[in-house]
């Protein structure tokens, strides 16, 4: 088949508005998985026959296999799953409280991993599928006042990548998306959040705040260039498990592997001293 079925969260703006445009011009359908529908009326309005809506939070992990069944009778296959939704949060680890750490973990992590349950079962059937994880650059590398943010997109990572050793033998991809910043609704007030402050932290986290609340409207990318992107590796022979997508994320992922690989070797005869002398190597299967 050369048209899809996908499902998307957080289509209301951003990524998520431009991926599903980007799918219905591809010729393909699309289910938006959408807290306000109304939110989406005017797609919904020019593409009756290949978009619809069904309401969903992302952290009501119960509603999940309702999304994919809706996809289902709608449209009889699932072949493209989008966790889109998220949102930012910039704060001093220290400062961060359990609820909005929960609530990130849930949003970008336990939400997500429930919609991934939900849909691999009809994909293992068909024998195909692609799972498109929206995470970040922040979930490849951090600094300070993103702690809370980057380790729900690092631990949305891990599980993908191991998801991806599972599913691939069924012919199910998984593509890790790490945008740089982009001109979405990301940096708009009542989507970033902020943490209480404090003046512990002012100096190192001062530059940060500004730097965030200033970004937005001036982001270099391009959101619509990113969906066709992404719309196009989807619908291409092979995916990348990870995709570092603007010049940032490439320089600064890039940046980070260098940075984490000279440290190895600087502490690399220390660390293998742990092991036994006599020890066998490990032999393992990954």
């Amino acid at each position: 088949m050369t048209t899809k079925t996908w499902i998307i969260t957080g289509v209301s703006r951003g990524f998520g508005r431009e991926l599903a445009l980007s799918a219905l011009r591809s010729g393909d359908a699309v289910v938006a998985a959408v807290r306000r529908p109304e939110a989406v009326a005017d797609i919904a309005s020019e593409h009756p026959d290949r978009f619809s809506t069904v309401t969903f939070d992302v952290r009501d992990t119960e509603a999940a296999p309702g999304v994919v069944e809706h996809a289902l009778e709608r449209f009889g296959r699932v072949d493209v799953l989008v966790n889109n939704a998220g949102r930012g949060m910039v704060g001093a680890a220290e400062l961060v409280d359990d609820s909005t750490l929960r609530d990130l973990m849930e949003l970008h992590l336990i939400g997500p991993a429930a919609l991934v349950r939900a849909a691999l079962p009809s994909m293992r059937v068909q024998g195909s599928g692609t799972i498109v994880q929206m995470s970040s650059q922040g979930g490849r590398m951090s600094f300070p006042g993103v702690g809370a943010y980057s380790a729900s997109k690092f631990a949305l990572e891990g599980w993908s990548e191991a998801l991806a050793g599972e599913v691939g033998q069924f012919g199910i991809r998984v593509m890790i998306v790490e945008p740089s910043r982009f001109r979405t609704a990301f940096n708009t007030p009542g989507v970033l959040s902020f943490a209480e402050s404090s003046s512990d932290y002012r100096e190192v986290l001062d530059p940060v705040l500004r730097d965030m609340a200033a970004a937005d409207g001036v982001q270099e990318g391009d959101p619509e260039k990113a969906a066709a992107i992404i719309n196009a590796l989807v619908h291409s022979e092979n995916v990348p498990l990870r995709l570092p997508l603007g010049k940032e994320a490439v320089e600064r992922i890039s940046a980070s592997y260098r940075k984490n690989l000279a440290e190895v070797s600087v502490w690399a005869d220390l660390a293998r001293s742990a092991d036994f002398a006599d020890a066998a190597g490990p032999v393992r299967p990954f």
